[in-house]
């Protein structure tokens, strides 16, 4: 493998990653990069797993999403063991499909049934009860090497700092917009009961505890409607 090239991809792609303007963007282009840069992946993707909840984000193809449903349903597989543990693994390799694996025995020959022959995967992030793990796919048992494997975990190492600084950045967005909202809300309030500043946040945050609903939810209606 010519690693003097990898390096310089590597660099070009952190670079891209850091200029992707969502989470969304972030992700897409982690995967694709999987398959552009790390050696046998055909399809890659990145599992997200909340409790026993999956979702997948940025697959680059169905066989990705079949294979984390898969999972799911079977509540069985690498990325669940590394969320159980919490101290598991952050990179595993399974070489090859076609052979029974102790560590997964159903989830192994009925992935190799959807049309996986070998898969990697890469911890990505693990945060309260969700972790994130970066996987790729090949459709041909043995097709990860040594190389694939540290050019898989370097792609990884890369990934997260992005990721974790485009989650960072969109939660900031989040914040500011919901500051916003509430202090629109707060405005409506005081413009027709008459209210103090103090009085109207007090309306949406009884409103929000009686009935369950988030503060931001709450002051959403009453932006759109003008009531609680």
């Amino acid at each position: 493998m010519d690693w003097r090239g990898f390096a310089q991809q590597m660099a070009s792609l952190a670079r891209d990653l850091l200029a992707q303007e969502s989470v969304e963007d972030t992700l897409t282009r982690i995967t694709g990069a999987a398959t552009e840069l790390v050696e046998g992946c055909d399809e890659s993707g990145i599992l997200v797993l909340s409790g026993s909840k999956v979702r997948s984000l940025a697959p680059t193809g169905q066989l990705v999403v079949d294979s984390d449903r898969l999972q799911e349903r079977l509540g069985e597989g690498p990325c669940f063991d590394a969320a159980r543990t919490k101290t598991g693994e952050r990179v595993y390799r399974i070489t090859d499909f076609t052979r029974e694996e102790p560590r997964w025995p159903a989830f192994v020959p009925q992935a190799h049934d959807l049309g996986v022959g070998s898969m990697m995967g890469f911890l990505l992030y693990t945060e309260d009860e969700e972790l994130g793990a970066l996987d790729l796919y090949s459709r041909k048992p043995g097709a990860f090497t040594e190389n694939s494997e540290t050019a898989g975990w370097l792609l990884a190492s890369h990934a997260a700092v992005a990721l974790a600084g485009a989650r960072t950045h969109a939660q900031m967005d989040q914040a500011v917009a919901t500051r916003h909202t509430i202090g629109e809300a707060m405005g409506i309030l005081m413009g027709s009961r008459h209210l103090a500043e103090q009085q109207a946040f007090d309306v949406l945050r009884r409103y929000s505890q009686d009935h369950n609903i988030k503060l931001r939810e709450v002051a959403r209606r009453v932006c759109e409607t003008g009531t609680v």
